[in-house]
Formats: structure tokens, sequence, C-alpha cells
């Protein structure tokens, strides 16, 4: 799974890395080293404009979504806590992701992510969790495969009010290769560049297609590195959790 990731480049950053041509200045988040489930982050997406004709193309945009994706028929939002990740295996099948899938693909930018190992304690003999921070041997950013949709608030009354809509993503894992195969079984799945233009256009729709973009990343691509485990609170975040620790 992936339950923690990094993300600390600028909306600027992003917005030329992945030739963005539509973002909102107003809409900002902080760089953040610790980023944790029902978090809002960075996503990269494509969209027809409102009230364009058939005809119009789509836009790429950068968007702030919530991590946790929350199916449009779900009774209320807590849903998206439990859906964080979707398995590569199965996300095109499964009632949760299945329209997402075939209609809203995004990529969640990355600079890496946290997985952690059972080992034994030297000391006290009893097992316990080293965190791994996982990232890009090259220090390129990582582009998350991820799905998103929109959920309609019961509670607000006008569809044009902007509380009436909650926009929510999950991120696509895989089996683990590489660094991260030594440290967890499983991981995200991060699309090559030449990818990413079949993955955000939303009228490739063919299931099959789509699936043969989602493979995993050569190995050597990926290095892990022990940190401290104050990642494990999300209330500690920055620079410093990013330091080699002795595990």
């Amino acid at each position: 799974m992936c339950g923690r990731y990094v993300s600390t480049r600028s909306p600027e950053d992003l917005a030329q890395l992945f030739h963005v041509t539509d973002w909102r200045p107003q809409e900002a988040l902080a760089p953040n080293w610790n980023v944790a489930p029902t978090d809002d982050v960075w996503a990269v997406l494509e969209r027809t404009p409102r009230g364009a004709g058939h005809d119009a193309s789509a836009r790429r945009q950068l968007r702030t979504l919530r991590w946790g994706l929350v199916p449009s028929w779900a009774k209320d939002a807590r849903a998206g806590a439990k859906m964080i990740n979707a398995r590569v295996e199965t996300v095109h099948e499964k009632p949760a992701f299945r329209r997402a899938f075939a209609q809203h693909r995004c990529l969640l930018p990355a600079d890496g992510f946290y997985e952690w190992e059972q080992i034994e304690d030297r000391e006290s003999g009893k097992a316990r969790k080293q965190p791994y921070f996982i990232h890009p041997t090259d220090g390129q950013v990582l582009a998350l495969a991820g799905l998103y949709a929109y959920w309609r608030d019961p509670s607000v009354k006008h569809d044009d009010d902007p509380a009436a809509w909650l926009m929510t993503c999950t991120i696509i894992t895989t089996e683990a290769t590489d660094e991260a195969g030594r440290v967890h079984p499983r991981m995200p799945l991060a699309l090559t560049p030449g990818h990413y233009d079949a993955w955000l256009d939303p009228r490739h729709q063919d299931p099959d297609e789509l699936r043969a973009l989602l493979t995993p990343p050569a190995h050597g691509h990926l290095a892990a590195r022990p940190v401290s485990t104050a990642v494990n609170s999300v209330r500690n975040n920055g620079p410093h959790l990013l330091e080699e620790a002795t595990p």
C-alpha cells in the first residue's frame, strides 16, 4: 500500500514539469514532508471546461484534491478514508474505482514515499516497524498514477455552491520492485513521462489499453534509506523527516 508520501514542489514547478495550462493561484499547498490520508494534495488532470461544446479539447489542470476517494454513490465522505489505494490488478473492475478508471484519471506528483519494514529491536527483542523513505535515484519527480471522483454533498442545497462538491483521489499500487521490494511487497505505481498524455486523456477509455500503461519502473530507479520513527506521527512535518537514521 501507500499510506504516506512527500510532496514539496511548488505549483509553479509542477505546472512547468507537467505542461499544465490551467491552474488557480488561489489554490495553494505548503510543502509537505508527511502527506497523510485525507490531506489535500496536488493532482494533474485533464478536463473539458464546463459549458464547452462537444468538440472542445480537454485542458491540463493542476488542482488540489483530497486524498481518499469518495465514490459518487457513497452515503457520506467518510468512505474516502478507506480508499486511499487501488490495486492495479483489480482497479478496472472494482465498483468503487471502475468508473474513475475509465473517465477520471490523474497524476499525483511526489518526491518519494514512505514504507515500513517489520524488524526485531536489538535491545528489547520485540518486533517493531522501521520507516524508510523511498525515492528516485535521480531526484526527479514521481508521477503516481491516480484516479479522482466527484462527490455531491446532499446537505448542501444548491449545485452551484462550491461546498456542494468534493473532489477526491486515490493512488494505484503495484507489486514492489527495486529497493522498495526489500521493504514492503507493495508500492505506488509511477508512470513514465511517455505515458502521461495517454493516461490523462479522458477520451481514452479502453480498459486494456489503459492497463497497458501501468507497468512497474525498471530496476535501478528507486533507492531506500531508513529514517526516523518521527514520521509515524502525522503531527510531525519538515525536511528533517528525510534524514537518514540508524535502523
